[in-house]
């Protein structure tokens, strides 16, 4: 089995790296457009580093692309 260094993050931290509100991540979420978050406690969520830095690379290549067609 490959061992991964998986990384959690919070919320503040996700919310640091895409600027996006806490409301807006959520409204995402629930249009499956973000990636979930892990329930690590009772009242406690996280959010796998690498997929939401991927999501991050995908939205920077999507809005290049428009940026492209649209020049």
């Amino acid at each position: 089995m490959k061992t991964q260094n998986t990384k959690l993050i919070r919320l503040p931290a996700v919310i640091e790296r895409t600027g996006y509100s806490r409301s807006w991540i959520y409204e995402l979420i629930n249009q499956k457009q973000f990636p979930k978050p892990v329930k690590i406690g009772t009242r406690a969520i996280a959010f796998i580093e690498t997929e939401i830095e991927e999501f991050l690379q995908e939205l920077i290549s999507k809005s290049r692309s428009l940026t492209n067609l649209e020049g």
